[in-house]
């Protein structure tokens, strides 16, 4: 199996190539050790960030928007938007406060990216 792929990791853009070799990869075209973990990452287990908004009472808004504390898998991205999707939080929120510890047992919190007060 052959992929080309562009690097993400830093600014460069590198064109990478990932020949699988049975067991293991070989990787070309990446100027940094970063472009060959990402490329390996993205070919066998690919991981995304994840933002969106959550239900918030209490306040003017009516959205908090909420971030992955650390990329998650991109097969889990239906299944944490499914267990936000009912989720309704109080205010006041702080940035960086954590709304879900541990989101389907992954180690990977979602925590709100925007401090919102609480209506008078």
């Amino acid at each position: 199996m052959k992929r080309e792929l562009t690097c993400i990791v830093c600014p460069r853009g590198c064109l990478i190539q990932l020949v699988e070799d049975g067991e293991h990869y070989i990787c070309t075209g990446n100027q940094c050790k970063r472009g060959e973990v990402y490329a390996i990452q993205e070919v066998t287990e690919p991981r995304r960030m994840f933002t969106t908004t959550v239900q918030i009472v209490g306040s003017k808004l009516s959205r908090c928007p909420v971030v992955s504390s650390s990329a998650i898998r991109k097969e889990d991205i239906f299944k944490i938007r499914d267990v936000l999707d009912g989720l309704v939080i109080q205010a006041p929120i702080h940035v960086n406060d954590i709304i879900v510890e541990n989101i389907l047992g992954t180690g990977i919190h979602i925590i709100a990216s925007r401090s919102i007060k609480k209506d008078a």
